[in-house]
């Protein structure tokens, strides 16, 4: 009987222990390095499908089974002294910290950019960069211990996270979140949409000395005297209301 007894507590353990931890909830995240893009799913159900970038080589962004450790709004970037908050600061608003490769969520994160051009790209040491307002979302979302799944695959975000335990359900895909249209341009940004403000500034006679694609205190210096003269609000940033009266998309 004693052996009946400890045979059927045995199978009563597998049944409720065999599957894997990770298929305990409903709420993670994947991200397909394949083609940078990155899937939050709740309640076992795909959310939203986001585009990212990643390391620069295939090796700087770990693959494999992490959590959430940490999550930081507004983290200054201490290698380069810039605090948070600072439009200069390359880890942009929030930090969404993994415990990946020994790490305690101090050195790989899902994060926010001032760069929102290099978001699709493999353009960072081993992070995943969001634009700011999306990893803004994602942080509100998101818990501590969330389950992220890191791979190089050519499936579906879905079969990626049955492959991983999980049993899902509703839509097997949404739409790639769009880049948003209404970016705030600012000091520390850099790259195309800066160069054709620049380029802009200049043709109507507001010298940004160079045309870099880098927003520095010169370009900063010709937003404020452009504003200053169209009677707008002069704060140094290009918002809708500054891009409308420059004629930018």
């Amino acid at each position: 009987m004693k052996k009946i007894i400890i045979s059927f507590m045995l199978l009563v353990s597998m049944v409720f222990f065999a599957a894997p931890a990770w298929a305990a909830g409903g709420e993670f995240i994947i991200i397909n390095k394949s083609n940078n893009q990155l899937a939050y799913y709740d309640n076992n159900k795909l959310v939203k499908t986001f585009k990212v970038g990643t390391g620069r080589q295939a090796s700087y962004t770990p693959e494999g089974k992490f959590k959430v450790v940490n999550k930081i709004k507004n983290r200054p970037y201490y290698s380069g002294h810039i605090p948070g908050g600072d439009p200069r600061n390359p880890l942009g608003n929030r930090w969404i910290g993994l415990n990946a490769r020994g790490t305690w969520g101090t050195t790989y994160a899902i994060h926010g950019n001032n760069n929102p051009q290099s978001i699709g790209g493999y353009v960072s040491g081993g992070c995943i960069r969001m634009y700011d307002n999306e990893v803004e979302w994602l942080f509100n979302q998101v818990e501590v211990n969330t389950p992220v799944i890191i791979t190089s695959s050519k499936s579906s975000f879905n079969s990626i996270a049955v492959a991983n335990g999980y049993k899902v359900t509703g839509a097997a895909s949404v739409p790639v979140a769009t880049v948003p249209s209404s970016t705030v341009l600012k000091k520390g940004m850099k790259g195309a949409e800066v160069r054709n403000l620049q380029q802009i500034l200049t043709g109507k006679g507001y010298s940004t000395n160079g045309i870099d694609g880098v927003f520095g205190l010169a370009t900063e210096a010709a937003v404020k005297k452009f504003q200053k003269a169209k009677n707008l609000y002069a704060d140094g940033m290009v918002g809708p209301a500054t891009k409308k009266v420059l004629g930018m998309k």
